[in-house]
């Protein structure tokens, strides 16, 4: 039988993410996120996974991959959205706290 994660709940959304190197964002409590680009069904989502990257073990600058496809910058605005660096909005669809890591799935609005 499965074990059940010990406790699963959400948790406030970071206020704002910024690129600290290729795949990796940080918050304003300086702590990393990874991300990972997903396409389902011609929707646009990213999954950001808080995980603790020491900064030397991540490059301070950005691949030409990460740079053209996803945004320097998320800024939370109200309605549980955030507004990118290039303009664009993304809604939260799914947020969760599960044994102390945190998850999050962006997905790019329509027409934002």
């Amino acid at each position: 039988m499965a074990e059940l994660p010990s406790k699963v709940h959400l948790t406030l959304p970071p206020i704002y993410l910024r690129i600290r190197g290729p795949s990796v964002y940080e918050d304003e409590n300086q702590r990393t996120w990874l991300n990972l680009p997903l396409e389902t069904g011609g929707v646009l989502q990213v999954r950001l996974r808080q995980e603790d990257i020491p900064s030397g073990h991540m490059a301070l600058t950005t691949s030409p991959q990460t740079s053209s496809t996803m945004p320097s910058r998320w800024t939370l605005q109200l309605g549980r959205r955030y507004w990118d660096s290039m303009g664009r909005f993304w809604r939260i669809v799914h947020q969760v706290n599960e044994n102390g890591v945190e998850e999050m799935i962006l997905e790019l609005m329509e027409y934002s």
